[in-house]
């Protein structure tokens, strides 16, 4: 009794009515065709994420088990996720990356959906840990799946520390290293030319 799920639930319906051209995506430096590629987009429609951009979250296998959605004014919580869905379980994009493989050289692992996409936008392979924590479940599928991780995590306080904490438990495991992200700033806020500055090849 108070086990974690084996997985999350693959859902058996998708959006509809997505807008993907939402001035909020471009404001947050989204193009319009990642944002289609991802799935990204304001949801007008009735339910729990009525009026927030809503962004696809899959499983490994690309398979379809939740919708993260992130409120476009001062609405709290800023992020919200359906109820039974284990954001500990995943790493977002972590389909995309893999492909059809299932094992990648090298990976950037970062906190947040947009800092995902930036990043995937400015070159490189990216998964997002949806926060600043790593769970066991997340560090097993990152060992597995990748040899190499750059952390990028957000340039303040809580993100250093989790940097700091994140290389001694994936070092154990494989070859990883931090990039050092600007006091106060956060991959999202980035050009794509400073992301490459930050991240020599991999």
């Amino acid at each position: 009794m108070g086990e974690q799920p084996l997985a999350n639930k693959v859902l058996s319906f998708q959006l509809k009515g997505v807008d993907h051209r939402h001035p909020y995506l471009k404001a947050r430096g989204i193009a319009v065709e990642t944002a289609e590629q991802v799935g990204v987009g304001f949801f007008a429609g009735k339910g729990s994420m009525q009026g927030r951009v809503v962004i696809q979250i899959h499983n490994e296998r690309g398979e379809l088990v939740a919708y993260a959605g992130r409120a476009i004014d001062d609405t709290e919580p800023r992020y919200k996720l359906p109820a039974g869905f284990h954001k500990s379980l995943e790493l977002f994009n972590l389909h995309r990356v893999i492909g059809d493989s299932k094992t990648e050289p090298r990976v950037v692992v970062v906190e947040g959906f947009f800092d995902c996409l930036k990043v995937s936008d400015a070159g490189f392979p990216c998964v997002a840990l949806m926060g600043y924590s790593l769970s066991e479940a997340q560090e097993i599928l990152l060992a597995r799946c990748f040899k190499a991780a750059w952390l990028m995590l957000d340039g303040d306080e809580p993100g250093q520390h989790a940097a700091a904490e994140l290389l001694a438990r994936l070092s154990r495991r494989m070859w990883v290293r931090a990039a050092v992200v600007p006091d106060g700033s956060q991959p999202d806020q980035l050009t794509g030319e400073q992301i490459k500055q930050l991240l020599p090849p991999l």
